[in-house]
């Protein structure tokens, strides 16, 4: 079988054409073309007149190596690589999960669900443990917040409770990262078993969306107890037990007194868990402070975003809602750009603590909600914006959090402008007519002072210079809602070559939270090679 990359193709064909396209480019008659089975597809958009799919494929063909051998300065032909072997670490038969070295993992996000769904395949029975409340729970309780139906609740909401503050996002599954071709279709298989569209081991840039994500979560959930593991909701670690002398790792402290023996723990908390990162660095777990990114969300009308994006293609059923990816480098210095684009999506609230507002962008799968939001933020550094300490960077987002909430009235609406007037510094007086869709709801205000002078200079600038890439961006009616700072977690907890605290054995800093991943397919990696590592760690 070979595989042939780089097929590309007008919007408008058939399987046929893909079968022929296949032929001719290997040379061969149409007849001697075995089944084309989809590896991969994207879109090539750049001329917006003829937009292409462009394909990679898998086909049977007789006397491949012959075939190869004749094609051979066709660097897009390849003999397919052998298929990936599932890393396997196997606990001893003698292995027992009620003595003092069982397993925990201490959030059910995507990186504390695969670190231990992999213990669990090993033979290890995890337990893991999650502040927040179950999946179904936590969706009655986030969007009763947004609806106005339910007071805000800080142990169950877009940030806090099984499946992570990805469950309310676009559930985006690509991902940068070195690991992510090997151990990324590992989470990319797991995630299809447990419900998810098969298009997602195919797509570019593949996505669940919510309600998709919320049924996904629960079957991961599912197998992790069915292969002996144990899952527990409004479990709270409030303290580690460690060893005065080594600092191993002796047991967890739970918000019910309740004491938990345990010599290894995966710290999956995400980004936002603000108390265990202050518990952390009270008894002395080295970390320090990153960079992270703030700004304000925007919304633009979906149709906008396509036509500036596909052209006369705008509405093609197999090109969906079209999305985009921004940068522009500031004169003052600073990188503006866009994060996590929700192609027909909405704005919602993500704090986690009373008192504090917070915005971030959720999409259902289908992406057919009337407007395009993105975040428009800015990178901020320890070294320029948050100088004093490991924890600085959490206090520098809780006070743009809270000048927020007030901003926006103190009731949990978000402060939301114009873009014309934010341009100019005009407090908005009216939001015209794009509706905005943040819940739980929006206050007309003057953003200029949500964010620090220098940022808000920056994002003026990129905003003009972004419609030179997206015509109409900079429209008058465009919105932003502020503020986002949950871009990335503040702080990174220190981690050595075998993934452990570096000066705390048996705690091993994992996912988004401890600052090793950025969206939820790089949690699951590093969810997944922490459980590697714990599994030696426990074994040898």
């Amino acid at each position: 079988m070979i595989r042939i990359h780089q097929l590309a193709l007008p919007l408008n064909h058939c399987q046929a054409d893909l079968v022929e396209a296949v032929a001719k480019r290997l040379k061969l008659p149409l007849e001697s073309i075995g089944p084309v089975k989809l590896h991969r597809r994207s879109v090539d958009a750049r001329d917006k007149s003829a937009i292409e799919l462009v394909y990679s494929v898998d086909v049977e063909v007789p006397e491949q190596i012959k075939l190869l051998e004749r094609l051979k300065r066709d660097q897009q032909l390849s003999a397919i690589p052998k298929p990936l072997i599932r890393p396997s670490v196997p606990a001893p038969s003698e292995f027992n999960s009620e003595n003092s070295t069982r397993p925990v993992v201490i959030g059910a996000g995507p990186c504390g669900y695969f670190a231990a769904l992999f213990l669990a395949q090993q033979g290890f029975k995890p337990l893991l443990l999650e502040r927040g409340c179950a999946v179904n729970q936590r969706t009655a309780d986030t969007f009763g917040f947004w609806k106005g139906n339910s007071p805000f609740n800080p142990l169950s909401n877009a940030q806090f409770g099984e499946g992570g503050a990805g469950t309310f996002s676009d559930g985006k599954l690509y991902s940068g990262v070195k690991e992510s071709k090997k151990h990324g279709r590992w989470v990319l298989e797991e995630l299809v078993a447990c419900g998810a569209n098969p298009e997602i081991l195919v797509l570019h840039k593949p996505h669940i969306g919510t309600f998709k994500l919320v049924g996904v979560v629960r079957q991961l959930r599912a197998r992790i107890e069915a292969l002996g593991g144990e899952v527990r909701f409004g479990e709270q670690v409030v303290g580690f037990d460690l060893d005065p002398g080594t600092r191993q790792l002796r047991g967890l402290q739970l918000s019910n007194t309740e004491i938990i023996a345990t010599t290894a723990a995966v710290l999956a908390i995400g980004h936002s868990a603000r108390d265990t990162f202050a518990q952390l660095h009270l008894q002395g777990v080295e970390m320090e402070a990153k960079p992270f990114s703030v700004g304000f969300r925007i919304e633009h009308p979906q149709e906008l975003i396509d036509r500036a994006r596909w052209g006369d293609f705008a509405g093609h059923p197999l090109l969906g809602a079209a999305d985009y990816k921004l940068v522009h480098h500031a004169s003052n210095g600073r990188s503006v750009y866009s994060f996590c684009m929700c192609p027909g999506g909405l704005v919602v609230g993500a704090t986690s603590e009373e008192g504090h507002v917070v915005t971030n962008g959720m999409s259902q799968y289908s992406r057919n909600e009337r407007n395009a939001n993105s975040g428009i933020v800015v990178g901020i550094s320890p070294e320029l914006d948050y100088p004093t300490g490991p924890l600085a960077g959490v206090a520098y987002q809780r006070r743009l959090e809270a000048h927020a909430y007030k901003l926006g009235g103190e009731n949990y609406n978000a402060p939301a402008q114009r873009l014309d007037d934010f341009l100019v510094g005009c407090a908005s007086k009216d939001l015209g007519p794009l509706k905005a869709s943040y819940a739980p709801g929006v206050t007309p205000a003057d953003l200029t002072t949500a964010l620090p002078e220098e940022l808000i200079y920056a994002v003026r600038e990129a905003l003009p210079a972004f419609a030179k890439q997206i015509p109409g961006f900079d429209s008058p009616d465009a919105l932003l809602t502020g503020v986002e700072t949950r871009t990335s977690s503040p702080v990174r907890i220190s981690r050595g070559s075998d993934f452990q605290s570096v000066n705390t054995p048996g705690l091993f800093p994992a996912g988004e939270g401890a600052g090793y991943a950025g969206g939820i397919l790089s949690a699951a990696i590093d969810g997944m090679r922490v459980g590697e590592a714990m599994a030696r760690f426990l074994i040898y």
